[in-house]
C-alpha cells in the first residue's frame, strides 16, 4: 500500500467530506479556526481538507449524527429483515395452509417468484444505466432511508449525509453492489424461511398438486415444466414428465415429484441468484471500496488545497531591501518614556478571542492601553500615534505563531520600537511545527533581536518590567 493510499480517509470521514463540501454550496462556514488546526496536525493537502471537514463537521453535528445512524443500521437491518420473513411466511401459508390442501404449482411459483424476478430485473438494468434510476426501488435504499430518519430526526442532518454517501458510492461504481448487497441478502434469508416453511408443510401434510387452465393448451403447460425443470434437474431434482403434467389425478409419486420440482425451482430461480450475488456484490465491494474517496480534482477541492498552500509559513519575506540588513532600529532614552504599558493584538485571526485568556490579570489591569489591531493602514496610524504621544516604557504584542512575518510586519515593529522602551513578542497558538524558531530567526536576520519573542507567554513574560 502507498503512502497516499494509508492517508486517504476511511468511508465516514469521507462522508463528513463531502457532507462539509455540500453544505458550503450554499456559503461558506466560518473555518478559520478548522484551517489551522488542520495545517498543524497533518502534512498531507488531502488530509488537511479532511481534517478541516472533521472540525467543521463536530461544530455542526455531523459526526453525532452518522454515530447515531451507525448505532441505529442494524436494528433496522433487523426489523427490516424480520418484515420480509414474515411477508415469506405469509407467502408461504398462502401456498401451503389453504384449508383444501390443493395447491395450484403454476400459481404458487408466480406468488413465490414474482416480486422477486421484478425487482432483481430492475436491479440488473439499473447496474446498466444512470446511478439512481432503480435505486428507491431496492430494499438497501428503503434501509437506508429508514436508518437516517430514525437517526436524524425530522431536523437533522440525514439528506445532507444521504447525499454524501451515495456521491461516493456512485463516484465508485458501488451504489448498486452496496444496495444490492442488503438486498440480496435480505432476499436470500425470505428465500431461506419459505423453503423451510414449504418443506416442513409438504413432509408432515398431504397436499395435490396440480395445474389449472381455461384457455392456456395442455401442451404449453408440458413445455413448460419442462423447461423450468430443466435447471433444477441438474442439481438432482426431479422433473414430471408429460404423461404426469396430463394426468388429472396423478399417484403419490406424481405427487412427490410436483413437490420436489416447485422445490428446486424455488431453490434454483430464486435462492441462488440471491445467494450468488450477495457472494458477487461482497466481492465487489471489496475491490472497489478504496475508490470511496471524494474527487480530489472538483474546484471546491483545488481552492481548499490553494488557501492551505497560502497559509504555509515556509517562505519568509525579505527585509525592506530600503534599509541595511540587520540595523538595529532607533529606541527613546529613558528620560523621555513613561511609566506605561501597551497591550497590542496584531493581525490575529478573527475567531482569537480578545484579550486572550493566558494574559495575567493584574497586567492588564496595569496596561494603558489593551487593543487589537488588523494590520490595516489607518489602524496601524492610530496605534502609532497613540505611541508616540504616550511613550509607553512597556509593550506586549501579541502575535499568531503560524503566520508569517513580512516586510509590512518589520516595519510596523521598527515603529513600534521607535516610540516604547521596552517590546515583547507572545506568539500565540504555536502549531508546534518549528513556527517559533522561524519566527526568532526573522527577528535576529531582520536587525530586531531587541525583542524577545516566545510561544509561552510566562517566558515571554520573563524578566518583563511594564512599571518601574
Amino acid at each position: 500500500m502507498t503512502d497516499t493510499a494509508l492517508r486517504e480517509p476511511a468511508f465516514p470521514e469521507a462522508v463528513i467530506t463531502e457532507a462539509i463540501r455540500w453544505t458550503e454550496e450554499t456559503g461558506p462556514l466560518d473555518d478559520a479556526q478548522a484551517l489551522r488546526i488542520a495545517a498543524s496536525r497533518a502534512n498531507d493537502g488531502h488530509a488537511r481538507i479532511t481534517e478541516r471537514a472533521l472540525q467543521l463537521g463536530e461544530r455542526i453535528g455531523l459526526q453525532s449524527e452518522l454515530t447515531r445512524a451507525r448505532q441505529w443500521a442494524p436494528w433496522v437491518l433487523l426489523g427490516l429483515v424480520a418484515l420480509v420473513v414474515v411477508a415469506g411466511l405469509g407467502l408461504a401459508g398462502n401456498v401451503v395452509g389453504g384449508g383444501e390442501r390443493h395447491i395450484n404449482v403454476i400459481v404458487a411459483l408466480v406468488s413465490l417468484l414474482g416480486l422477486h424476478a421484478l425487482t432483481l430485473l430492475l436491479w440488473l438494468v439499473g447496474l446498466w444505466l444512470p446511478a439512481g434510476s432503480f435505486g428507491t426501488a431496492s430494499l438497501g435504499w428503503i434501509w437506508l432511508s429508514v436508518t437516517a430518519r430514525v437517526a436524524g430526526g425530522k431536523r437533522g442532518q440525514a439528506p445532507l449525509l444521504m447525499r454524501a454517501a451515495t456521491g461516493l458510492l456512485t463516484r465508485a461504481r458501488l451504489l448498486p453492489w452496496a444496495f444490492g448487497l442488503v438486498s440480496h441478502g435480505i432476499w436470500t434469508l425470505s428465500f431461506a424461511v419459505v423453503l423451510a416453511a414449504m418443506l416442513f408443510a409438504l413432509a408432515f401434510r398431504s397436499y395435490t398438486l396440480s395445474w389449472e387452465t381455461t384457455i392456456l393448451d395442455p401442451a404449453f403447460f408440458v413445455r413448460a415444466v419442462q423447461l423450468l425443470g430443466w435447471a433444477p434437474s441438474q442439481l438432482g431434482f426431479p422433473v414430471p414428465d408429460a404423461a404426469t403434467v396430463l394426468s388429472a389425478a396423478p399417484g403419490a409419486a406424481g405427487q412427490r415429484t410436483w413437490a420436489m420440482w416447485l422445490t428446486g425451482c424455488i431453490v434454483v430461480y430464486g435462492l441462488l441468484p440471491r445467494l450468488a450475488l450477495v457472494l458477487l456484490s461482497a466481492a465487489v465491494w471489496r475491490s472497489r471500496r478504496k475508490a470511496l474517496q471524494p474527487d480530489w480534482s472538483e474546484p471546491y477541492y483545488r481552492k481548499l488545497l490553494a488557501r492551505f498552500t497560502a497559509l504555509a509559513p515556509a517562505a519568509i519575506v525579505d527585509a525592506d531591501p530600503g534599509r541595511m540588513r540587520g540595523a538595529a532600529p532607533a529606541r527613546l532614552a529613558p528620560s523621555e518614556l513613561q511609566d506605561a504599558l501597551f497591550v497590542i493584538g496584531f493581525e490575529l485571526p478573527p475567531d482569537t478571542p480578545w484579550p486572550p485568556a493566558g494574559l495575567p490579570v493584574d497586567l492588564l489591569a496595569r496596561a494603558a492601553q489593551v487593543l487589537r489591531i488588523d494590520g490595516s493602514a489607518p489602524t496601524r496610524r492610530m496605534l502609532l500615534d497613540q505611541l508616540a504621544q504616550a511613550r509607553p516604557r512597556a509593550v506586549l504584542l501579541v502575535c499568531h505563531a503560524a503566520s508569517s512575518p513580512d516586510r509590512g510586519t518589520e516595519r510596523f515593529l521598527r515603529e513600534v520600537l521607535a516610540h516604547c522602551g521596552e517590546c515583547r513578542l507572545w506568539l500565540a497558538d504555536a502549531p508546534g511545527d518549528g513556527a517559533t524558531a522561524r519566527w526568532i530567526d526573522w527577528l535576529r536576520d531582520t536587525g530586531l533581536e531587541r525583542i524577545a519573542a516566545s510561544d509561552r507567554l510566562d517566558i515571554a513574560l520573563q524578566g518583563f518590567n511594564p512599571t518601574p
